[in-house]
């Protein structure tokens, strides 16, 4: 069993992405992720500022807290899924929070470890216009079959290049699930959103959709 669990920063902000925009939350942000998503925006690398907390040490920090919602991210919080579970096993119930699982949605066999005590998945449906990798779409599958068994909605972060093959995958993957999904345009926004052609390319096609910036990029928070 994994004893102990690297943390790049603990923090409160608010939400900025997503149906909980705005809400105040704590963020416990992992070190590594499994991807390189070419417009990823945050600094996840342990430095000198990094810490090692055990069981009980991060049960002391969370609690402290007075937010409702305790939002696991990254870099990608399921490589830490083995400690993560044992610690939502030991102190779930102790800290009376949500939560909030901040995840890139590839590692389906992770997150069963832990789905039992996660209470909302913020998942990513990557797309290779967006992040320069290729994904297949069997893999959100398996991911979303896990997770259905708890509040799920998915990010699609997309720029100019986004490809209509890209929009039909994801509209089918949303009706087949029944998915909230959250158009998140990429940061910086360099020209002016043509809403006319988002409202064609998406909003025509499926209805369950949101168009949410990254708030927080607006308000200079983090």
């Amino acid at each position: 069993m994994i004893e102990k669990i690297t943390i790049k920063e603990i923090f409160e902000s608010i939400q900025g992405e997503g149906p909980y925009v705005g809400e105040k939350q704590l963020f416990v942000r992992t070190v590594k992720c499994n991807l390189n998503c070419k417009y990823c925006d945050t600094d996840f690398s342990c430095d000198e500022n990094s810490k090692t907390y055990n069981f009980d040490e991060l049960y002391e920090v969370i609690k402290l807290s007075d937010v409702q919602t305790v939002s696991f991210t990254g870099g990608e919080p399921l490589l830490e899924a083995d400690f993560l579970a044992e610690f939502f096993r030991k102190y779930k119930n102790r800290l009376n929070k949500k939560i909030y699982l901040e995840t890139n949605g590839t590692n389906a066999n992770e997150l069963k470890k832990v789905i039992d005590y996660v209470d909302i998945v913020s998942m990513d449906i990557k797309l290779e216009s967006a992040t320069g990798m290729q994904f297949s779409l069997i893999t959100f599958e398996d991911f979303i079959n896990i997770a259905s068994k708890k509040e799920i909605f998915a990010k699609v972060v997309f720029d100019e290049n986004i490809k209509n093959d890209e929009i039909m995958e994801i509209v089918a993957l949303a009706k087949k699930y029944g998915l909230l999904i959250i158009l998140q345009p990429k940061m910086p926004i360099d020209k002016k959103l043509n809403l006319n052609i988002i409202f064609e390319k998406f909003y025509s096609k499926y209805k369950n959709i949101r168009l949410i910036p990254q708030v927080h990029k607006f308000l200079n928070v983090r």
